[in-house]
């Protein structure tokens, strides 16, 4: 029994291992103080982490992403949070057909649906960048917002918003006051992975982007097609940093809810 244990905690260790290195090796190359990507690095520096606010196009393209991911997460949160009421509240006919076609954006390839975008808002309706790349990723969004807002409406008693509605309270007033603050932890949950789906995504924008506007995972790729420098590593450690923070909040909320149901 003890040597099972032994070989299972082996086999976890590997594993932990495999996932993790990939993650360790760029966060030492990312403290290499020459001029070149290289494993393990020669010497200890910082320089790299001060030149990602010293490129002016790192910047621009985090702030685009930023603006982007937020204005996207706003509407993915207008158009998904009456949906998952509906889709959980209520039952009708084409009810399947329709969550299919919300949850569609999740099933289809990222790169067929970017060039889909492409070819008909900004080639065929003639939409700006700007706009093309906000509807792009409001679109890979929703799934997400609906099928976690769903979750959370699923351990909701719909009987107490049928005893306010019985007292007299309006539909609308119903929902503000009684079914949003039951699923607040969900719509959250649902506000942090949408944000972290749209803000680390490449399928979309790089198809959605140009010359002097581009987010800044598409500003990382082409900076490698012409730098081999650590610079990209700096960035992928805190981007890590940034999604592990995200994580540990979605985490503490998502108990935090448990909790309290309980």
């Amino acid at each position: 029994m003890r040597e099972k244990h032994f070989g299972l905690g082996l086999f976890s260790l590997l594993v932990f291992i495999f996932l993790l290195g990939p993650l360790l090796i760029i966060s030492a190359t990312s403290f290499e103080s020459g001029t070149v990507l290289k494993f393990p690095p020669e010497s200890l520096s910082l320089r790299w982490y001060r030149n990602i606010f010293e490129v002016g196009a790192f910047m621009s393209s985090f702030w685009t992403s930023m603006i982007v991911s937020l204005a996207g997460n706003i509407l993915a949160l207008l158009l998904g949070v009456p949906a998952a009421y509906a889709l959980s509240r209520f039952s009708f006919r084409g009810k399947g057909l329709l969550n299919a076609v919300f949850l569609s954006p999740v099933l289809i390839p990222g790169i067929v649906l970017g060039f889909t975008l492409l070819r008909y808002l900004i080639v065929v309706y003639h939409l700006p960048v700007v706009a093309g790349l906000l509807i792009g990723h409001t679109v890979i969004m929703l799934p997400f917002v609906i099928r976690v807002i769903a979750s959370s409406l699923s351990n909701f008693d719909f009987a107490v918003e049928e005893a306010a509605l019985s007292l007299g309270a309006g539909r609308l007033q119903t929902f503000f006051q009684v079914v949003l603050p039951n699923i607040r932890s969900g719509i959250i949950a649902a506000v942090l992975i949408a944000f972290l789906e749209s803000f680390n995504n490449v399928d979309i924008s790089v198809f959605m982007t140009g010359p002097g506007f581009s987010t800044l995972p598409i500003q990382m790729l082409t900076y490698v097609e012409n730098y081999f420098d650590p610079t990209i590593a700096a960035i992928s450690v805190l981007l890590m940093i940034l999604t592990g923070v995200l994580m540990f909040l979605l985490e503490r909320l998502m108990g935090l809810s448990y909790f309290t149901k309980r």
